[in-house]
């Protein structure tokens, strides 16, 4: 049995959502501001899969993902078919001339690992760790465009 843990962060980018949403659904890039994340692989046959491998407190897991919505400068959706189980969004909002971009990520932890672990707190540092990582995004997105 598995808990399900959901997290939300958003940041406002000062560059327009073209420009933010090529950033962004360019999913190889990710490791260049998600801190945890090592690497992702789009798989070559089917552009809506992609290969992630996470890294975290000496801990490795991997996944493979599927893109189960996607509207350009709107949303990206996903969910995990194998590996690490979890599923969330990434939201544009266009703010005409700068963009809202909203996280929301979920993911299952084992239920005597949820026990063990006050998911208060676990919640704080995924969350803390999120919100890094759009600060990050941001400072990667004015910098490749030039602010």
């Amino acid at each position: 049995m598995s808990n399900w843990l959901e997290h939300s962060v958003q940041i406002e980018v000062a560059v327009p959502i073209d420009f933010v949403w090529n950033l962004w659904s360019d999913l190889e890039q990710m490791p260049r501001w998600m801190k945890w994340i090592d690497s992702v692989e789009v798989v070559d046959n089917d552009p809506d899969l992609s290969r992630w491998k996470l890294s975290t407190g000496g801990l490795d897991f991997s996944w493979l993902s599927r893109n189960t919505k996607v509207i350009p400068q709107q949303i990206i959706q996903w969910e995990s078919v194998d590996g690490l189980p979890n599923r969330g969004a990434v939201r544009f909002y266009d703010r005409k001339g700068s963009s809202i971009v909203k996280m929301t990520i979920a993911y299952a932890i084992p239920g005597i690992i949820g026990q063990i672990m006050d998911s208060l707190f676990l919640g704080r540092v995924v969350e803390s760790t999120l919100q890094a990582d759009l600060d990050r995004f941001r400072d990667y997105a004015l910098k490749a465009y030039g602010n």
